[in-house]
């Protein structure tokens, strides 16, 4: 099997830890343990007595009922059956394409996204269709492309809602003709749903799990509920065929998550309430300070996001994407990510959810950058 190299993951690799201000990261800023026990109500040192009796076994294979129970909350319709823990949203998104697709079947993905929904199932053999999401239509897919790219032969439909990394985010009418576009060819629908909730406005945000019988949802902890170091994720679908699937696959490279990750991710999830309003309060708050330092910059302009913690800044420059942040980074140790990493130009990847002061800082490091350009 030959595969791409996972150009987002090995940029960050290469820079990220020399970075002194880091906006290229995606996560809501991290909370720490201590934090996570202020939220939590739990007495700090009977807690931690808890957790040092615990024996160090496998645990629940499938995933802990705890976590499980944590997990269902998040949805509709979904029960304890309908949820596999995975390491993280990224072991989500392999474990389901790599229990589902094979060589003979197609796959249409949304592009820009996270390149595991196009490059594993390119590995595979499969025949991979792009659906390109423009910046004239505001990053959302345009459905008569879909419908023109889907066949009989469409094993899969993988879209991104809330999108990474524009920001854009699909309104239930829309999710509702993908899924009645992918019922008529027989299909999945996976979602990646690792922004979920992260909404510059107050409305919920539906999963495709509680809107179509063939739909797969993928999330984790690291975005919403800023704890990527449990490196917790999980898939949801009312599928038995998924679910079936993806246990037997998951067998081959996992056997279990951590003991210790499921019980303080179960922890976070009894105090989901707690921490979204904490980071929907981040991001709310940094977006405005992105929208006003990007109307006062002359070179740069974006769509604004609706939800997630990421936008593409467009900029005026005839300099390569990579090129652009790689003298960023020498000059200011300042991280962006290139629009290159999303198989786009003229644009890089901002991360607004870090700590408010870090944003702040970097940008003004960034505006002394760009006058250097001009």
């Amino acid at each position: 099997m030959k595969i791409k190299p996972f150009k987002v993951e090995q940029w960050m690799n290469e820079f990220e830890n020399d970075a002194i201000y880091n906006i290229a990261e995606t996560c809501v800023h991290s909370i720490t343990l201590n934090e996570l026990m202020e939220m939590s109500g739990e007495n700090p040192e009977e807690y931690w007595q808890k957790i040092r009796d615990i024996r160090l076994t496998y645990g629940h294979i499938e995933g802990s009922p705890e976590f499980k129970k944590g997990v269902c909350k998040l949805y509709e319709n979904m029960k304890e059956e309908n949820i596999l823990s995975t390491h993280g949203a990224i072991g989500a998104n392999h474990l389901v394409l790599y229990s589902l697709v094979e060589s003979t079947d197609g796959v249409v993905s949304v592009l820009p996204t996270y390149q595991q929904h196009y490059s594993i199932p390119e590995s595979f053999g499969a025949d991979v269709q792009i659906l390109r999401l423009r910046p004239e239509n505001n990053f959302s897919p345009d459905l008569d492309e879909l419908r023109a790219l889907v066949n009989s032969n469409t094993k899969i439909i993988n879209i991104n809602n809330p999108n990474n990394p524009s920001g854009s985010l699909m309104p239930e009418e829309m999710l509702r003709e993908i899924v009645e576009i992918a019922r008529g060819v027989d299909a999945y629908v996976l979602c990646d749903e690792v922004y979920r909730g992260l909404n510059q406005e107050e409305h919920y945000t539906k999963s495709i799990a509680d809107l179509y019988e063939k739909g797969i949802s993928v999330s984790s902890m690291s975005k919403v509920f800023s704890l990527a170091g449990l490196r917790m994720g999980w898939i949801a679908s009312p599928s038995k065929e998924v679910m079936q699937k993806c246990f037997e696959h998951r067998d081959y490279n996992m056997i279990s998550c951590g003991i210790l990750d499921e019980i303080l991710s179960a922890l976070a999830l009894k105090n989901a309430d707690k921490i979204l309003e904490r980071n929907q309060a981040i991001i709310r708050k940094n977006l405005t300070i992105l929208d006003k330092w990007v109307s006062e910059q002359p070179y740069i302009s974006y769509i604004k996001p609706k939800a997630g913690t990421t936008a593409l800044l467009y900029y005026d420059f005839d300099i390569p994407s990579r090129d652009l942040c790689v003298s960023l980074m020498k000059k200011e140790n300042v991280i962006l990510t290139p629009g290159s990493c999303f198989e786009l130009e003229k644009c890089v990847r901002i991360g607004y959810a870090c700590e408010t002061k870090e944003l702040e800082e970097g940008l003004e490091k960034l505006a002394k950058f760009i006058k250097t350009l001009e």
